[in-house]
């Protein structure tokens, strides 16, 4: 073999880098087209946020919306641990669309940069930029996207996002709640889906099952070029160096993990941590009983994830 294809990581199934800095994808690249989706009646379409790095996101309202009926705006951050899957992934079009309908929400769903061609923070920017984008249309004479100015409640804000995209959300929850942003927009309620919290040190199954602990270790290794490893705050919130929890900038809390995912345990104790701090507001937490990881978007017509699009719905729209 020529050694400059020599394997430099292989991050199966997902990709592998070689040595001469090449990149080969083997998962998450498909893509869908934004529309009309005639299952559930929701409509789509995509927009470029910022030109010069291509931020872009995919937006969705049910068709059927009115301009005098304003609705609540979610603002979504997908999974895919840093590094594969993007808004226009099938699997998450297909998701969506469904929880739209069920919750009748608009919702952004976010395109940022994905390492390792461009390592962390690269996605947490561009998803900062987003939020900032939709900000801008909270204000009267601000933005210029019809539908956010025509269909969404700037009184009814959330983030929303599975895995990688949960921690996006909680990160940004902690930054609004001292910055310009925070007062710009009014974030009510954050929704983590099986969260994407990590450590240097096992806990709960991953004392056991050393071999997912090992597969999470390298795909964190790979998105983040941080000489504090698994322990970076970015990955674990409980780390030295990591904000206190009780500045999350929201009034209400959602987290759902799943019993069958490596991630389980760091998400429910992430939970526990938020209910027994000084943070002001109210947690529910949720455990889907014999499922996985993500299984939602893998197969989001399944009875399981049925009723956590109902219960994700019934969270948005409670009073």
């Amino acid at each position: 073999m020529d050694q400059s294809k020599e394997i430099a990581r292989d991050v199966f199934p997902f990709l592998r880098v070689y040595k001469d800095g090449t990149i080969e994808r083997l998962a998450g690249t498909e893509v869908s087209h934004a529309g009309l989706d005639p299952e559930t009646g929701v409509l789509s379409k995509d927009t470029v946020i910022v030109p010069e790095t291509g931020v872009s996101a995919r937006l969705y309202r049910p068709n059927s919306a009115k301009g005098n009926r304003k609705l609540p705006l979610v603002i979504y951050y997908h999974g895919g641990g840093f590094f594969i899957s993007s808004a226009a992934d099938p699997k998450y079009h297909n998701s969506l669309n469904r929880l739209v309908a069920e919750a009748n929400i608009v919702l952004v769903s976010v395109d940022y940069r994905i390492a390792p061609e461009n390592p962390l923070p690269a996605a947490y920017d561009d998803s900062w930029a987003a939020l900032q984008w939709v900000a801008a249309h909270a204000k009267e004479d601000g933005g210029s996207e019809a539908w956010l100015k025509d269909y969404v409640d700037f009184g009814r804000v959330f983030l929303a996002g599975d895995s990688c995209g949960a921690n996006v959300a909680h990160h940004f929850a902690l930054k609004l709640k001292d910055c310009e942003l925070g007062h710009q927009i009014n974030i009510q309620a954050i929704a983590m889906i099986f969260p994407y919290f990590w450590g240097k040190d096992p806990i709960g199954v991953e004392v056991t099952d050393q071999a997912r602990k090992s597969m999470v270790d390298n795909w964190w290794l790979l998105v983040c070029p941080s000489e504090k490893g698994c322990d970076d705050p970015l990955i674990n919130p409980f780390a030295d160096g990591s904000p206190s929890l009780e500045s999350l900038a929201c009034k209400r809390l959602l987290v759902i993990v799943a019993e069958k995912d490596i991630l389980r345990d760091r998400g429910r104790l992430y939970y526990e941590k938020m209910v027994n701090s000084e943070w002001q507001g109210t947690a529910k937490f949720m455990e889907v009983q014999g499922e996985d990881h993500v299984f939602h978007i893998h197969n989001p017509d399944c009875e399981n994830a049925k009723s956590m699009f109902k219960g994700l719905a019934s969270f948005i729209n409670q009073a």
